[in-house]
């Protein structure tokens, strides 16, 4: 089914949108997100892998070909250097690694090149924002204190280290190794890391820390540091097995229905509000089990299990049974979203991505339940005419569509889905990892430094 739907995806795209960022699928027409500049073709590069995993031959071949032909980033426009990261080079990476395909991996360096003036900072804290023609980088203006967001700066690590590897040029991983160094000589409030950091002085902005957004998949990529390395990253080790344990003194809290949920921390004191994004926590606390310290595996998978539970009751409160975008545990409700502003969902993946990784580790049938009841939600809420788009209301019962097919929904929504009814030798845990838009990474053996010695 994940297959038919990214066809369907797929195809309108190519239709109404093609070579346009992403797909508007009510007004049948290309969507340009001001994150990515003036670079275009984000669905193309977001969706390549999934096209290869898919087995969607012809769509990978006319996708490669506008990659060579068209995909240009020599663009007079800024861009986020953590969304371009994520889905550009993350995109490109791996198309690189499942196809071999040179173009991939020239495209990457050349994308990655012209990221680096973003770390031309007195830290080395890199720029939220980059004018990729000039060179010139700057913050968010509503970023607390002139900040950098820590799930920005800290979800460069995976890329930035496979493009030292595929150039030969070690200053990618300096620049991100760096960036630990600077965090690592920091006291953290509580052992927690808050979202802000300035660039400029080195000094935390707001005490504000959250595993949803501004913070996610900061932790996310201290743990895939260490399995990417081939468990030879220590200090990627160290970091994450420590901020899981103060998460889990500090944030963590189980509700009076009985559910485990993630709070948000505002300088010491808790928001009771849990994000769709954090939902993703679940798989990385299951993904880290097996390396945890002294006995706390079943921890870990326990905790996975439950954030897996609490996010599922935030899908199956709604009305359409897809979850709202944030829901809060206080005045008597629970996993519901009270706020007009938080009811809406974007076809984002995290969800689903927790499933994916809770089916693989546990191979309990209830996560593939839990998926197909998201299908029949999709299939039955967000499909339209000319691709599928996100929902305003959850909890409504008349459809009110948002008109955006983002380009994450065929990066990780669809592959996830697909994985999570696929083999485990597809794309198993022990050669990949997987970036923050589902790209997927190998594994490098930690004799690679020696491989390369002997192919020269």
């Amino acid at each position: 089914v994940s297959l038919q739907m990214m066809k369907h995806a797929w195809d309108n795209y190519k239709r109404y949108a093609w070579g346009l960022n992403e797909l508007k699928p009510i007004s049948k027409q290309g969507h340009s997100s001001n994150l990515f500049g003036n670079i275009q073709g984000a669905t193309i590069v977001d969706a390549l892998d999934t096209l290869y995993i898919m087995e969607m031959k012809e769509e990978f071949k006319e996708a490669k070909e506008w990659v060579e032909q068209n995909l240009d980033f020599n663009v007079n426009a800024e861009i986020s250097v953590f969304e371009v990261n994520i889905r550009f080079v993350g995109g490109l990476l791996s198309a690189y690694y499942l196809s071999g395909e040179e173009i991939f991996r020239k495209k990457a360096v050349e994308l990655g090149e012209k990221l680096l003036p973003a770390f031309n900072t007195p830290t080395g804290i890199p720029w939220a924002l980059l004018n990729i023609k000039s060179g010139i980088g700057r913050n968010w203006p509503w970023a607390s204190g002139g900040s950098s967001i820590l799930a920005e700066f800290g979800t460069l690590h995976l890329e930035f280290i496979h493009l030292s590897h595929l150039s030969g040029n070690p200053l990618f991983a300096e620049k991100v190794m760096n960036i630990r160094k600077v965090l690592n000589r920091l006291d953290k409030p509580e052992g927690l890391y808050p979202n802000y950091l300035n660039p400029s002085s080195g000094q935390w902005g707001q005490h504000h820390v959250s595993i949803g957004g501004l913070g996610d998949s900061f932790y996310e990529y201290l743990l895939k540091a260490w399995l990417m390395s081939g468990k030879t990253d220590e200090e990627g080790r160290k970091m994450y097995y420590d901020a899981v344990q103060a998460i889990e003194t500090h944030l963590i809290r189980k509700s009076s229905g009985g559910l485990t949920y993630i709070a948000e921390w505002k300088g010491g004191l808790l928001e009771h509000k849990m994000g769709h994004l954090t939902c993703f926590a679940g798989g990385m606390f299951a993904l880290g089990a097996d390396g945890a310290p002294n006995d706390k595996t079943g921890r870990h998978i326990e905790l996975g299990a439950e954030i897996a539970r609490t996010c599922h009751e935030s899908y199956d409160r709604t009305s359409m049974k897809l979850g709202p975008e944030a829901f809060r545990f206080d005045g008597g409700v629970e996993a519901i979203a009270t706020r007009q502003n938080e009811k809406y969902y974007i076809l984002r993946p995290e969800v689903i991505e927790t499933y994916m990784y809770m089916w693989r580790l546990t191979h309990d049938p209830k996560y593939r339940q839990w998926g197909w009841e998201a299908v029949e939600a999709l299939e039955k809420y967000c499909r339209v005419d000319g691709g599928y788009s996100g929902i305003r209301d959850v909890y409504s019962n008349r459809q009110s569509h948002d008109d955006v097919q983002q380009s994450f929904f065929l990066s990780e929504t669809l592959k996830y889905l697909y994985l999570l009814f696929s083999e485990d030798d597809l794309l198993p845990f022990e050669h990949w990892v997987f970036n923050t838009e589902a790209h997927p990474l190998p594994i490098l053996d930690k004799d690679d430094g020696n491989k390369e010695e002997n192919q020269k």
